[in-house]
């Protein structure tokens, strides 16, 4: 017990270690296997850069080394935990206010000397390298970022900063650990306290021509296709949401460009000449024209082929193209597929329902019931209803917190490619994305059915399509919690001991919980059964007197006897055992065999007479029966000549608790006679209900689950059986 209930306080109490490192590490340095140091966006990007050879943006890592020194510096952790131990996650205002104050401790707290030293002479490095002065990218590098969970959209990423301003944007992006957005994430994907740790990346700045998404499968079945989206500017407001771009489909072997859409885009997010970002109107002159060309298409292609083959998995791939032509890959990360083969068998349209919307793009399948719920501010989140439609004008990885919630995502503007689109595929919410008008003609509290596999949102509960509106399953499964919960299992569920006569039945062979909860009782009920060999001397046991032949010893548990008299000679109107009252009364009423005449011969004769003696004789052989009885409780064995009898029960107010059990052994008959009595015995037990296992001439049998009434009248039958099989 000791040894596997270690291993399990192990397992249960197992925290992240974080490994020593250096604090902050070039770009070029850095490769898949340093998830640990430098997180899962940094070592995937260094993969790329130095493994591949795919061009990235230079740049170099700020390590989850130096994210320890800096919470330790401030002792920010013993702080932090003070407040999330006041947490109250179902009262978002406060939720929101004990995030803000942990935001500001982080974003307040010194950086020690070392750190803001190192930084600094990283990016002097930088700038050398690049022969310029730059901005740069701050990008969040969670240690669970990019990896089997996405969390995509949930740290903070600063673009375009200056210099002066690359350590608050640093304290920012750790701060960004604490948004209630994140900490839903961490609880309903079952991730540790201990995981929550944030590597950074700091990224040359690229003046972005274009920039956008490249998604290495579709989830279609059979269909090798890349689909490729894209914007004017800077990518963020595409994976935000906020805009929508043109997309290209392209063939994987032969990079043949199949389909493409450009819708006018009227805007655009560029770095602004004091660093951040703003937006700026399209010049006309480039309106709804294309972003790339034909070879640029195929050269993102050619790159995320590559991705994909490298990693072995599609890919979910952020990239920019420079003023100059130039294309670099900024983040890749497993993507999620959708492989919903029955949404394939989903008419087109069902007739009788009217159509309120037939446009948009599949961010996630599935079909999805409820009132709509327009969404424009975070309070509107707050209140999020169970099983509405989230209705919006834009996506944002906001929703994320009422994913479990939501019974469908429609927003008029989006993309397939967007943050929000992933985090609805890791939660299953059926989303349509790009329907233009949703928030208009939805509007709030309509009954609505939303089949975002065909692009269309009914009027009112479409009956025919409830079959496909699979009930969500979450991610948990995929999760650290699940994982956690299989590994602890394997020292508690499997049982290994199964037979008591296998040699290995001993407590050296116990592996799990289950087999020492086996062994334990086999064991117990062992010494139950063979109560009656010895008794130890300090247990005190009066005689039961009740007109019959057997020589019963008694041991009150407690409440099984009226009083006990001076003399330790009980009577049956002494007994108060619910149970054994109504075991005795079938005793004591049956008509017990007389004495047989002795005519046989030999050993069996002997047999034959001994099985029929009178108590008189029976007291000589110095055989004694054993009763523990309390007042709810009898454990009775039996001596009857060569054989035993053992009749356990419990007769209580709680059904689920009542049971009796009935174990027979032997005879000092041959083999054939003993199995024709306990073929007796089985038959009538079986008729009583019992579940009866028979090995030879032992007999275990069990009936759980009766009232205390209908229990007490099979104990009255047990009492004239046993007098009855006596002898044949």
């Amino acid at each position: 017990f000791d040894s596997i209930n270690s291993k399990i306080e192990n397992l249960m109490a197992e925290r992240r270690e974080i490994p020593e490192s250096p604090l902050v590490i070039p770009m070029d340095e850095i490769t898949e296997e340093m998830t640990d140091i430098v997180g899962g966006k940094n070592a995937n990007l260094g993969e790329l850069r130095n493994r591949l050879g795919v061009p990235t943006p230079d740049g170099f890592a700020i390590s989850a080394f130096a994210f320890k020194l800096f919470m330790d510096h401030s002792r920010l952790h013993e702080k932090i935990a003070g407040i999330v131990s006041k947490m109250q996650s179902e009262k978002p205002e406060a939720l929101d206010e004990q995030c803000k104050e942990i935001q500001d401790l982080i974003v307040k707290a010194d950086i020690p000397d070392g750190l803001e030293e190192e930084i600094s002479e990283a990016y002097q490095g930088l700038c050398g390298r690049i022969g310029k002065k730059v901005y740069v990218a701050v990008r969040s590098s969670a240690l669970q970022e990019d990896g089997a969970a996405s969390f995509a959209g949930q740290y903070a990423t600063f673009l375009n900063v200056p210099p002066e301003l690359i350590l608050q944007r640093y304290r920012e992006v750790v701060a960004s650990l604490f948004s209630p957005a994140v900490l839903f994430y961490y609880r309903t994907r079952g991730f540790r306290e201990s995981d929550m740790v944030m590597p950074v990346g700091v990224l040359e700045m690229i003046d972005a021509e274009a920039g956008g998404v490249v998604y290495t499968e579709t989830g279609e079945p059979g269909a090798a296709t890349i689909t490729i989206s894209v914007v004017r500017g800077l990518g963020k407001s595409l994976v935000e949401g906020t805009v929508s771009p043109e997309t290209y489909e392209v063939s994987k072997d032969g990079l043949e460009i199949r389909r493409r859409t450009v819708p006018g885009q009227q805007h655009m997010l560029v770095g602004g000449a004091q660093g951040g970002i703003e937006e700026v109107s399209l010049p006309a002159e480039i309106r709804g024209k294309p972003c790339l060309k034909d070879e640029q298409i195929k050269t993102l292609a050619r790159h995320a082929v590559s991705i994909e083959r490298h990693f072995d998995h599609p890919q979910d791939i952020e990239w920019v193209m420079a003023r100059e032509g130039r294309i670099l890959v900024v983040q890749t990360r497993p993507l999620i597929v959708q492989n919903i083969e029955s949404s394939k068998s989903v008419s087109v349209r069902i007739e009788g329902y009217p159509v309120l919307i037939d446009k948009g793009v599949t961010a996630c399948k599935g079909v999805g019931f409820g009132k709509s719920y327009l969404v424009r501010t975070d309070d509107d989140l707050r209140n999020f209803p169970e099983h509405a439609v989230l209705v919006a004008r834009n996506t944002s990885a906001r929703y994320v917190t009422v994913m479990d919630r939501a019974s469908a995502i429609v927003t008029d503007i989006g993309a397939a490619t967007v943050h929000m689109a992933s985090l609805a595929r890791e939660y299953r919410v059926p989303a349509l994305v790009d329907t233009e008008r949703a928030s208009e003609i939805l509007g709030a509290g309509r009954e609505i059915t939303v089949d975002a596999s065909n692009h269309i949102v009914y009027e009112g509960i479409v009956k025919e399509l409830a079959e496909f509106a699979e009930e969500k399953k979450g991610p948990f499964r995929n999760t650290y919690g699940f994982r956690l919960l299989e590994s602890v299992l394997k020292w508690i569920a499997p049982l290994n001991l199964i037979d008591p006569d296998d040699e290995k039945f001993r407590p050296e062979y116990c592996r799990t919980f289950h087999d020492i909860t086996r062994f334990a009782h086999q064991k117990a009920m062992q010494e139950m059964f063979a109560i009656s060999k010895e008794v130890p001397d300090d247990v005190e046991a009066a005689r039961l007197f009740a007109g019959i032949p057997l020589r019963i010893y008694v041991i009150d548990l407690g409440g099984g006897v009226d009083s006990m008299p001076k003399d330790r000679k009980i009577l049956p109107e002494h007994i108060r055992s619910l149970p054994f009252k109504s075991f005795l009364k079938g005793l004591t009423t049956a008509e017990w065999p007389e004495p047989r005449h002795v005519g046989l011969g030999g050993f069996m004769g002997m047999i034959a007479h001994t099985a029929s003696m009178p108590e008189a004789e029976l007291e000589e052989m110095g055989e004694k029966s054993f009763l523990f009885i309390s007042q709810n409780y009898m454990n009775f064995s039996i001596r009857l000549g060569y054989h035993l009898s053992v009749v356990e029960a419990y007769i209580g107010e709680s059904i689920n608790d009542n049971y009796i059990r009935f174990f027979f052994k032997g005879g000092g008959a041959d083999l054939k006679r003993r199995l024709r009595r306990v073929e007796l015995i089985r038959s009538i037990l079986e008729r009583l209900d019992f579940v009866v296992t028979v090995k030879e001439d032992v007999i275990n049998a069990i009936v759980t689950k009766y009232k205390s009434s209908d229990l007490g009248r099979k104990l009255e039958i047990l009492g004239k059986m046993t007098a009855y099989t006596k002898q044949l």
